[in-house]
């Protein structure tokens, strides 16, 4: 499975770009699919509903189904925290997985960065941070983009994944 990843610092602009590579790259017709790590609790359920009442009740996974969506809720209950290699075996066979978070890990990057933040970047000390996307001109020992030239950092992506 091809996948490649954004990373950077909290408003960083990470969910803006992973939003705008998604639409690019499915414009060109290829099948993207996403990951996105929370360092936060968070829960997509709502109580009252029944998939909640499930869950509430014990339930270890909760299958939710309509004809636009299938929603599948596992709860963890005090076991580790699945990798992003298990979280990609589960995911359907698609052209790209665009990975936002997981920057610790070892696929190739891209990192979002705003000056304005003041967070120093990770590129300089991590290999698999392939490029920089950012907001204001850098000089790396890597490409770096505009962070709003959403098809130039597309085109990146895809010659680096071979699509």
């Amino acid at each position: 499975m091809r996948v490649f990843g954004v990373v950077g610092w909290k408003n960083a602009g990470k969910t803006g770009l992973m939003e705008r590579l998604v639409s690019d790259i499915t414009a060109r017709g290829f099948s993207v699919s996403t990951v996105k790590h929370a360092h936060h609790s968070f829960d997509v359920d709502h109580p009252g509903k029944d998939s909640h009442r499930h869950r509430v009740a014990g339930a270890n996974e909760v299958l939710l189904a309509s004809r636009q969506r299938v929603a599948l809720m596992q709860e963890l209950r005090g076991a580790d925290e699945p990798s992003l290699d298990d979280l990609l075996a589960r995911l359907s066979p698609v052209d790209l997985v665009l990975v936002e978070g997981y920057k610790r890990d070892a696929h190739p990057k891209v990192e979002a960065h705003r000056a304005e933040t003041g967070n120093p970047l990770i590129a300089p000390e991590d290999a698999t941070v392939r490029a920089v996307a950012s907001d204001v001109p850098l000089t790396l020992d890597r490409r770096v983009f505009d962070l709003n030239d959403t098809r130039a950092i597309a085109d990146f992506i895809l010659a680096e994944v071979g699509l």
